[in-house]
């Protein structure tokens, strides 16, 4: 027999196909929003799952869920999940690490070029109607060429941001927890230094942070002082690293000269003040959003799935503890 499993969220054909020799499979092509009531009710005698970002699984849900032993999130990001709560329980949980880097680092660059040079603002402009001649100080924006990038997190996606600004000839600075290697921080060509100080001469702030207790409101009001009136704020992290209703009232004051922001706090309900601001271009968390890094990223989770119920160790395992 073979084991039931769900999938939460519209996947491509070719991951069901991947899915479907091992698992009688309950998957949601239809894309319906569920809620805590709907996600209990189709996991209630499911052994495994495919969990988007926005399914939030904790100890109140599990507690449906009896026969549960695989939660394989489609991201690298797994805050949705209570990983302690599903270790308790012996519920295996996995990721998409690695697989989405790269994509996620071209895209951090569109919202530093869209943001410095007022491109959806421009674009609005024009589509608006208003471009009515060619002017001298129309839409002046920030140089990014010969400036000075500040990445706050040089994990993976960090270190493919600084790797990308050689071509514009920046000076790049990066802060973290534990202070990476000599040999990365050649490769990268990156200096370390204290949060303050980058926060303080970085013309371009880019956050590549995990979304932790620790990292919650990692850049607020106080944070937000300190940067430049001519800094642009990138973040491509997770939403709750930056406090979004700061952010918005330092961009209405000016207080900083712009913000390109791909995540938000609560999201898909972030801050509506966000939407008046000029100075800020606003995409609805699609970083990793090319078609054949998400394409890996389904593959990986469903791997991960097959090996967790086959008995194999997955290759993406957040909770070895959880293997008993």
């Amino acid at each position: 027999m073979k084991h039931k499993i769900a999938v939460t969220r519209e996947v491509f054909e070719e991951t069901l196909d991947l899915l479907s020799p091992h698992f009688e499979i309950t998957a949601n092509q239809k894309d319906r929003v569920l809620d805590a009531e709907a996600l209990g009710h189709l996991l209630g005698d499911k052994e495994g799952v495919l969990t988007g970002i926005t399914d939030r699984v904790d100890d109140p849900l599990l507690a449906q869920c009896p026969a549960l032993k695989a939660v394989c999130n489609i991201g690298v990001g797994y805050n949705n999940i209570d990983v302690a709560a599903c270790t308790r329980r012996r519920v295996l949980v996995t990721n998409t690490p690695g697989v989405l880097d790269e994509s996620t680092a071209d895209f951090a660059w569109a919202l530093i070029l869209s943001a410095a040079r007022r491109v959806t603002e421009a674009e609005r402009y024009l589509r608006d109607g208003q471009w009515k001649r060619w002017e001298v100080k129309q839409m002046l924006g920030f140089d990014v060429h010969h400036s000075t990038l500040g990445i706050i997190g040089l994990g993976r996606i960090g270190r493919g941001v600084a790797r990308r600004a050689r071509g514009f000839d920046m000076s790049v600075l990066y802060h973290d927890r534990v202070r990476a290697d000599a040999a990365i921080e050649s490769s990268c060509g990156a200096r370390y230094v204290d949060r303050e100080e980058l926060l303080r001469v970085s013309d371009f702030v880019v956050l590549t942070v995990p979304y932790l207790p620790e990292t919650h409101h990692l850049v607020g009001r106080d944070e937000l002082a300190l940067m430049k009136p001519t800094a642009v704020l990138i973040n491509v992290s997770r939403g709750g690293v930056v406090d979004d209703k700061a952010l918005a009232a330092a961009l209405a004051a000016q207080q900083i000269g712009a913000a390109g922001l791909d995540v938000f706090e609560n999201e898909p309900d972030f801050d509506r003040q966000l939407l008046g601001l000029r100075n800020v271009v606003l995409t609805p968390h699609i970083a990793s959003a090319s078609e054949t890094t998400r394409r890996r990223m389904a593959e990986m989770a469903a791997r991960n799935l097959i090996a967790a119920l086959s008995g194999q160790r997955p290759p993406n395992l957040l909770n070895p503890e959880a293997l008993g």
